[in-house]
């Protein structure tokens, strides 16, 4: 399915995808290491660390390495988790210190032919900072890490 991403307000933006995986399948995509470090690093990096304390108040730190050695890692606090529904976490790009967190809400809602919808809407600092990160090909990357995530759920479906 399309990733499609909109800026609908000032400092909003929001992915949307569809996969063919049920809700709870695609929950444990995303909040169990082992599975994330399927799917989340872009094709040339390698995932460098992955770590989920998921329950509020929890934190996540989620980083790939390039072939050069830089790393590039994101990191947050989970607020609310309400499981195979939504996830509402702080986001930080470590390669910055001293900025202010992005706020993410990820809602995971099921799909009349039994697929889930997700649905990630993020609060940006600044309309400038949002925008740099489009940019900077952030829209490219994140079609990537979805179809990583679409292929990943199918071998999930295969393996139990």
């Amino acid at each position: 399915m399309i990733t499609l991403l909109t800026t609908p307000a000032d400092r909003e933006l929001v992915i949307t995808r569809t996969f063919d995986a049920p809700v709870t399948r695609v929950w444990e995509a995303w909040t169990r290491p082992e599975h994330v470090r399927q799917w989340y690093a872009a094709d040339a990096l390698t995932m460098s660390v992955c770590e989920i304390e998921l329950r509020p108040g929890g934190t996540w730190r989620w980083g790939q390495r390039g072939p050069d050695g830089q790393e590039i890692v994101f990191s947050g606090t989970y607020e609310e988790i309400v499981p195979a529904e939504r996830l509402v976490y702080t986001e930080l790009f470590e390669q910055m210190p001293g900025a202010d967190p992005v706020r993410v809400t990820l809602s995971f809602d099921a799909t009349p032919d039994g697929g889930t919808a997700l649905t990630s809407t993020s609060f940006w600092p600044t309309t400038d900072i949002r925008d740099q990160a489009l940019a900077a090909g952030m829209e490219a990357g994140v079609r990537a890490q979805y179809d990583r995530l679409a292929a990943h759920l199918k071998t999930m479906g295969r393996t139990g």
